[in-house]
């Protein structure tokens, strides 16, 4: 499996999880569905009930705050997408145009920022440093 495979796979289990919270959802997976209709149309129904399953899994974990499970989510995804991709290359522009149709419809990415923090201590001196949440219990 060549990188860009990969990574059109990663991309693809990515977006589809990211996008079952939202608006977006059922043309994602209508999107999905119908690539799996049209190359391996004895598992489509399959794959429709797994993602809406997934979305259900989704939307739990996000209200109880579990962060863990949507990583997971998007790890299944991806190995999914990434073995139809092995199985029949030929999907591989089909689903570049489906990613495409939904790319506006994915939420915007918060920028990256680069933090530097440098501290210099002497003698029995304490440095509490952090580039986002801090939380210190002394006793």
């Amino acid at each position: 499996m060549g990188p860009e495979i990969a990574e059109l796979a990663r991309t693809a289990g990515t977006t589809m999880v990211t996008l079952m919270a939202g608006q977006a959802w059922e043309s994602a997976r209508d999107g999905l569905v119908s690539l799996w209709q049209r190359f391996q149309p004895g598992r489509a129904e399959v794959v429709g009930s797994e993602l809406e399953a997934t979305r259900e899994d989704l939307l739990l974990a996000r209200e109880s705050g579990d962060t863990g499970t949507e990583a997971e989510l998007t790890d299944e995804w991806q190995a999914r997408v990434r073995r139809l991709l092995l199985a029949q290359p030929e999907v591989a522009d089909e689903l570049r145009r489906i990613l495409a149709e939904l790319s506006p419809e994915l939420p915007e990415r918060q920028p990256s920022v680069d933090v530097r923090l440098r501290a210099e201590v002497s003698g029995s001196g304490r440095v509490y440093q952090a580039g986002r949440d801090q939380h210190i219990t002394e006793r």
